[in-house]
């Protein structure tokens, strides 16, 4: 008896021993990756998460992508023109990209709109200045899973998503979660 409740002590402890060094082993790996490899295993939509990158057309021709904003904090709006909400936010994320040191990339869910044309009068109507960047094959909108919109992302500048926010933003709230993020 005394036997088998040894052997059962001692299975016991090399069965921890075991879990426990694979259990270190896993954490370790994450801090052992470089700054690349570290963003490419932490990459999500959740608040902590790397915002993914992507690569879009501006309604100017000019192609720009996520990453090239590395180092100033991003505001990140999905929206369209027929999207009452989406216009009511439109003047606060202006005054906002205009008072404060922000980007504002808007993106601009192309498939659903009738033209391109009707996005160029809604920026000119509102007379948007910053970034309006065209997803015609809702490759984006897939990646940051739209389902409502407006959808706005706030990130960070280390590019790491701070606020989520599904449906509108006044000036109030944005500048409230600006002011939390570095």
């Amino acid at each position: 008896m005394k036997r088998a409740i040894i052997i059962i002590v001692l299975v016991g402890m090399f069965g921890w021993a075991i879990y426990d060094l694979v259990s270190q082993s896993k954490s370790n790996d994450i801090s052992n990756l470089s700054g690349d490899e570290r963003i490419e295993n932490n990459v999500g939509l959740s608040i902590g998460n790397f915002a993914p990158n992507f690569r879009l057309q501006t309604l100017k021709g000019e192609s720009v992508q996520l990453s090239d904003y590395h180092g100033s904090r991003v505001i990140l709006n999905f929206w369209n023109t027929w999207c009452e909400p989406c216009r009511t936010e439109m003047p606060d994320l202006e005054k906002f990209y205009q008072d404060k040191d922000v980007v504002v990339l808007a993106v601009n869910l192309v498939n659903t709109e009738p033209s391109k044309q009707k996005i160029r009068d809604f920026v000119k109507d509102l007379d948007l200045q910053f970034p309006v960047l065209l997803d015609e094959g809702n490759d984006v909108g897939l990646i940051y899973e739209i389902h409502q919109i407006p959808t706005s992302f706030m990130i960070d500048s280390n590019g790491i998503i701070q606020y989520k926010a599904l449906g509108v933003l006044n000036y109030e709230l944005i500048d409230q979660e600006f002011e939390k993020m570095d």
